[in-house]
């Protein structure tokens, strides 16, 4: 496998909407780097609660996650740049683009290190070969205090891997579960 440069990512990746990596004065960054694409955070979130509804602390459990868990919040509406995660919790979020993997390439995220440097750190499984659509980002906040997240600015980079010919089978051939995701997904087993 080798690692895409900024000229092939351009050329072979479909990015909706595509940014360039141009400095912007006072933004976390985002857009194409040398040999990988920072990723923004859109204003849609989903915050970690450790209650359930009905009293007590909630169990999470991947077969049974429930939307019940989380509290919404969508920073357009609420006119805010940012929000806030609480200390030792987590929160999903979308990211602002769409991507079409093509059959031949995998991708792995990685956080950006200036949310790293602040105790945030950024889980996202890697993008198969064939995979579309919104991504969907886990930010753990993994210190004492709460922390902000900045909406529509850098979160994470995508590293594009090509490989010698393209795989077997695509997650598209698999029907994979989470094809086509429209924007924040929360986990599901089939």
């Amino acid at each position: 496998m080798a690692v895409l440069s900024d000229t092939e990512i351009r050329e072979l990746i479909p990015i909706e909407p595509f940014a360039d990596g141009e400095r912007r004065p006072g933004k976390v960054s985002y857009g194409l780097s040398s040999y990988g694409y920072d990723v923004r955070v859109g204003s849609r979130f989903k915050v970690f609660t450790p209650t359930s509804p009905t009293g007590g602390v909630a169990i999470v459990d991947p077969k049974k996650f429930s939307n019940d868990l989380f509290i919404e919040v969508d920073t357009n509406l609420t006119g805010a740049d940012h929000v806030i995660i609480p200390p030792n919790s987590f929160a999903l979020a979308e990211t602002v683009e769409r991507f079409s993997i093509p059959r031949d390439i995998l991708v792995i995220c990685v956080g950006k290190s200036t949310y790293a440097r602040c105790g945030l750190i950024v889980n996202v499984t890697p993008l198969e070969p064939e995979w579309r659509g919104v991504i969907t980002l886990e930010i753990s906040n993994t210190t004492p205090l709460p922390a902000k997240v900045y909406a529509n600015e850098g979160l994470a980079q995508l590293i594009f891997l090509k490989g010698s010919r393209p795989c077997a089978v695509s997650y598209a051939d698999k029907m994979g579960k989470y094809q086509d995701q429209d924007g924040l997904t929360l986990p599901r087993v089939d």
